[in-house]
């Protein structure tokens, strides 16, 4: 059987154009899905195997994230951050966000049917930003609009992993990102205000909470919002300055929101029924082509959340140099007040306490440096405890939207890439990486992992060569990867 794994697609709702903020979120425009090229992907690939095809759709395919729509008539309490900021992750919720994604793609879940209807097999793996795909009801919508005739065998849904043919090890990688791991990938629920909702990792409502406030902002390339102070300026006076004048304002309460729920959240206890812990790991060994006692020892793998240190995310949402000016400002104006008890003297003077306390507050604002991605998803050491856990000598990831592929340890590691909209600029005409993914094909060695590129517009692939972790990243900010034609089966 022919494996292909596909990642960070990120489908979400389709956004209308505002005529006050035309910009404003345009990489969610319909006429910038992916949804055509993925239906052509599909055909073409069908057309080139020699064999039933098992797709394992690796994390992030949709994005319950972005879905920033509201119900006209809701199942529940909405909340002013709700209508701020887009619905949370209790189950109606959950499947109001996914209704929402099924109306607005039916190319691609069309597509996606007609894969399923030809006998092939469809695997979702859950990723950080579609974790609300944990709600069985939410699975079912799914289910549905891919065909309710589709068995447990031909369409399945693992919760963090998958073992393909006992030889690759495929997981999104969010388990192994500290800013988007989750403390129980077994148990995701957890219980807040006597309602169950999915545990969203600090990452995801950090992008929730702030990214969906501030729409000028691509959320699928860091390079478009994680910035320097001094371009961050830039970017709000080329972009925001008419249409979000108190972005300033924004940004700070979105910060300290996701601040709050982020640390509510993690110390929540998941849900668990005592009674039922063995069913669900050996439900979730069942789907992931696994064991029990694989499941265990992987969940006991992931590396811990974030929020346990909670100066790393003060610092990772700049509210340390936030609040760092504000005292700044404060004190300057405090040494005004006591000079002028003793020498009345102008409040401008203020300007110049600021000048005498701001470059030291430079200097500290240079050396914070953002931990996005700042260790990679795969090292030797959990290389070779995934080889020793289950056996795979491939391993597959996503999550970065880096595709590379190299030894490491005992495996080998491919990372898939990504699909989604991802843009340099918020007009959207300069396309950041392109699309990517991997195909598992087998040789005399046994079945080795390639990956492909799938250009925006194209109708056949192309192989992806990645030379080094450096050239790569430089292709994810726009350059065009080179390319040499497909070794097809």
């Amino acid at each position: 059987m022919h494996t292909v794994i596909v990642s960070d697609i990120h489908l979400s709702e389709a956004e209308a154009s505002d005529p006050r903020r035309p910009l404003w979120m345009a990489y969610k425009r319909r006429e910038l899905f992916v949804d055509d090229d993925f239906a052509r992907f599909l055909e073409w690939m069908q057309r080139t195997a020699d064999g039933p095809i098992e797709l394992v759709l690796n994390g992030d395919i949709f994005d319950f994230d972005n879905v920033t729509q509201l119900p006209e008539e809701p199942e529940g309490r909405v909340t002013w951050l709700a209508k701020a900021r887009g619905l949370g992750s209790e189950e109606w919720m959950s499947r109001f966000k996914m209704s929402r994604i099924i109306a607005d793609h039916p190319v691609w879940f069309g597509a996606l049917r007609a894969f399923l209807d030809a006998g092939h097999r469809v695997v979702f793996v859950i990723g950080n930003h579609d974790l609300e795909l944990s709600w069985p009801s939410v699975q079912q919508l799914v289910r549905g609009a891919l065909g309710p005739a589709n068995g447990e065998e031909q369409l399945r849904f693992c919760p963090w992993f998958y073992l393909s043919e006992g030889d690759t090890y495929v997981s999104h990688g969010h388990v192994y990102d500290p800013n988007c791991a989750v403390p129980d990938p077994i148990d995701p629920l957890i219980q807040v205000h006597g309602r169950p909702r999915v545990r969203i990792p600090f990452g995801d409502l950090a992008g929730r909470y702030m990214l969906n406030g501030m729409g000028y902002f691509n959320p699928h390339a860091t390079d478009n919002y994680i910035m320097s102070g001094w371009d961050y300026v830039k970017f709000f006076f080329r972009y925001m300055l008419r249409t979000q004048p108190l972005l300033l304002w924004s940004w700070f309460w979105s910060a300290l929101a996701t601040l709050y729920i982020s640390l509510r959240d993690h110390w929540k206890p998941p849900m668990r029924d005592p009674l039922l812990v063995e069913e669900k790991v050996a439900a979730i060994a069942k789907r992931s082509q696994a064991t029990p006692r694989m499941v265990r020892q992987l969940a006991a793998l992931n590396v811990p959340s974030s929020c346990t240190d909670p100066a790393a995310i003060i610092r990772e949402l700049w509210l340390d140099r936030g609040f760092l000016f504000l005292g700044i400002c404060f004190l300057a104006w405090q040494i005004i007040l006591h000079v002028n008890i003793a020498l009345p003297i102008s409040p401008l003077w203020a300007f110049a306490a600021l000048a005498v306390l701001f470059p030291p507050y430079l200097a500290y604002s240079a050396q914070v440096k953002s931990t996005v991605f700042a260790t990679p998803l795969l090292d030797e050491e959990r290389a070779r405890l995934i080889h020793r856990i289950t056996g795979a000598r491939n391993v597959v990831m996503g999550h970065s939207h880096i595709p590379e592929r190299k030894t490491v340890g005992p495996v080998e590691f491919t990372n898939g890439g990504f699909w989604s909209p991802a843009f340099a600029d918020p007009e959207c005409t300069q396309r950041l990486g392109t699309q990517t993914f991997v195909w598992l094909r087998a040789d005399e060695e046994g079945r080795q992992p390639e990956l492909y590129e799938w250009a925006p517009g194209a109708v056949t692939a192309r192989r992806y060569e990645v030379a080094e972790t450096k050239a790569t990243r430089e292709r994810s900010r726009g350059e065009s990867p080179s390319v040499v034609p497909p070794a097809t089966a």
